[in-house]
């Protein structure tokens, strides 16, 4: 199908669902006619532990199925027992049973260094077979695992540290240019002269380990990268693998003594809007959350997910890993950072039948893909069935790539946030092609939402305003913040037992229940009065041919207060205008949404790329700093304003 025959048919699509809700108006079907809905109650929501379920739930059910293959490992990264697959393939696969014995290797490991309930253990890592390992080990003791960025800078990487006392820190000596232990030993020399589980390092002053992953399968240079910081503990130094150890005794006690509303996982907000907050969350929350999403995809033992998103971000860890594991899915991951062609490798040569990823993501494997079929390389990829897209909206035309070109029929579309552990609306194999280009589907079992104006009221279906949530999913709260915990979470005037996680996303929702977002509130740009709402001006740009990605973000004006900016990434290849791109938007829109100011990626002295969280949302507030000093100086003014 051509890109205007997939309009087209979308566009059909959209005035049959229209016409089919008026009919339904008017039938049997009782439509919403204010903004606020309740998810489904059955079934029950699950309050075991994680490491509960993990025992009866996957182990019990899936032992001997495939659970974990990761192509950047070898067979034996950790050394211990032998893998039943070690004389089958090249790289690590471990099934459930196998897998859960380096889990409770590694938990023994970790109560012998010292590690006790509600420790903070952090990873600075990308995806491997110990992140994995740590995410479980550290459940069965009731460890909280605190998930950092591998892009951090130093000083991100101490604020982050010191913010919740992280006592362990596991890593990896480098990924690609970043090389953590020479960052860390540089600034800290400290950590050179002390020993392992005793660091005495003032600016990092609760620290106590460091235990680095060797991922660079060279001996030599990894004796040269760790042989001057004594503090260092080699990971497979940690792992024991004997059973009958006090320390197992230690474990199974935590495991019944834990309750599943305790906290279990830090992770830091994806900062589109300002600095970082550390979000608590529980057992319960992100548990269900991977229940949840992982019943909306129809995931099953069959099923292979081929992981992209990073492990530091609830992408990686719950929409990935819980999501997949709790069905008996296998997770690969087919890199330890985004690499396009180990995406395409690991899809072609482990049969994943699911692909997970932001908009970006899924560009990039598209144009590996065309890379390799234009160089005659036949590719089966129709193995591929369902994933998750998320992060940002996903484009008409780019929905028409990833169904003709990848197979992904059952692509499903979910929305949240880092502090709703993170899904709270999705699409499902039901929802017709419309509604998972227009809308990010409907609430999630066990979640209630709305959409409410300044005033705290509801607003009616197909008005705008603030999204809030309640339910299971909500975080216990930002760690030891308690003013922008209280700024956030609000308790319900009704009923102070339901707590409303305030999102700032601008929403609206139809009257079947299907939410659209059209934007972050703060990013709204009012323009003479009247409110411009940035998604649907970057989807007009990017449905052009020559527009790869549009962000666009508001302008102070003398006249208006605010005007319409447009940051642009082409198309490889093409040489679209600032004048094309305004016509754009005036001739698909109501001209006020035109942008008054475009700029482009890598030209005009802008970096190369537009600036993204881990979940692959554009940092509007970054985009605001930069249109500032190219607007002082006239660089990108277009058309009339």
């Amino acid at each position: 199908m051509t890109s205007l025959g997939f309009r087209q048919s979308v566009k059909s699509a959209l005035q049959t669902a229209r016409s089919t809700s008026t009919r339904r108006n008017t039938g049997q079907y009782c439509s919403l006619t204010s903004s606020s809905v309740q998810g489904p109650t059955k079934p029950s929501l699950d309050l075991r532990t994680l490491t509960n379920f993990f025992r009866e739930e996957i182990l019990g059910k899936h032992a001997h199925r495939p659970a974990l293959i990761c192509t950047q490992e070898r067979p034996r990264a950790h050394g211990g027992p032998p893998s039943r697959n070690l004389n089958v393939i090249d790289h690590l696969a471990w099934d459930f049973d196998e897998f859960d014995k380096h889990i409770r290797a590694l938990a023994r490991g970790l109560v012998s260094m010292g590690v006790r309930k509600g420790d903070r253990v952090a990873v600075l890592m990308g995806n491997n077979s110990s992140y994995a390992s740590l995410q479980w080990a550290c459940a069965s003791i009731g460890a909280i695992l605190v998930t950092l960025n591998p892009a951090y800078r130093l000083n991100e990487l101490v604020e982050t540290i010191n913010l919740v006392g992280v006592t362990h820190l596991f890593t990896v000596p480098r990924i690609r240019t970043s090389n953590y232990i020479r960052m860390l030993s540089d600034a800290f020399p400290g950590l050179c002269n002390s020993s392992p589980g005793n660091i005495q390092e003032p600016a990092l002053p609760s620290l106590r380990n460091l235990v680095v992953v060797n991922n660079i399968h060279d001996t030599a240079e990894w004796h040269r990268e760790t042989c001057d910081v004594k503090c260092i503990t080699d990971w497979r130094e940690t792992l024991i693998w004997r059973e009958d150890t006090w320390e197992q005794r230690h474990i199974e006690e935590s495991v019944q003594s834990q309750r599943s509303d305790e906290v279990i996982n830090l992770q830091f907000t994806s900062g589109t809007t300002g600095a970082p907050k550390a979000v608590s969350l529980t057992h319960t929350n992100l548990l269900n959350n991977g229940i949840s999403i992982g019943d909306c995809m129809r995931l099953g033992p069959d099923d292979v997910l081929c992981n992209v998103p990073p492990l530091f971000h609830c992408f990686g860890l719950v929409i990935g890993n819980l999501a997949a594991w709790s069905y008996g899915s296998c997770v690969v991951y087919p890199s330890e950072i985004y690499d396009p062609k180990a995406i395409v490798d690991s899809i072609v040569q482990h049969r994943c039948t699911a692909l997970h990823g932001v908009p970006t993501h899924f560009l990039g494997v598209l144009a590996e893909v065309q890379k390799r079929q234009d160089a005659g390389e036949k590719l089966d990829l129709s193995c591929l069935r369902t994933g998750v897209a998320a992060g940002s909206p996903i484009p008409i035309d780019l929905m028409r790539q990833l169904i003709e070109k990848l197979n992904l029929v059952d692509l499903s579309i979910a929305y949240g946030m880092t502090e709703t552990s993170p899904v709270s609306f999705q699409t499902t194999l039901a929802d017709p092609i419309i509604k998972r280009v227009e809308t990010v589907g409907k609430v999630q079992p066990h979640v209630m939402a709305k959409i409410i104006d300044q005033d705290g009221h509801v607003v009616p279906v197909g008005k705008p305003g603030e999204l809030c949530v309640a339910g299971y999913l909500v975080q216990k709260g930002y760690w030891e913040d308690e003013e922008q915990t209280q700024k956030a979470m609000r308790a319900d005037p009704n009923d102070p037992s339901i707590i409303w996680m305030h999102s700032g996303d601008e929403g609206i929702m139809d009257e079947e229940g299907y939410l659209k977002i059209v934007g972050r509130i703060k990013d709204i740009i009012i323009r003479g009065g009247e409110n411009l709402f940035p998604v649907q001006i970057e989807n007009a740009l990017t449905a052009h041919p020559s527009i790869r990605e549009a962000a666009v973000v508001s302008v102070r004006d003398t006249k208006y207060g605010e005007v319409v900016g447009a940051w642009i990434v082409r198309e490889p290849g093409t040489n679209v205008s600032r004048e094309d791109v305004r016509r754009t938007v005036a001739e698909n829109m109501n001209p006020q949404n035109a942008p008054a100011w475009v700029w482009f990626v890598g030209e005009d002295g802008a970096p190369g790329e537009l600036p993204k969280t881990a979940s692959g949302k554009v940092m509007k507030h970054v985009l605001r700093k930069w249109n500032a000093g190219f607007a002082q100086n006239a660089v990108g003014t277009v058309g009339g304003k």
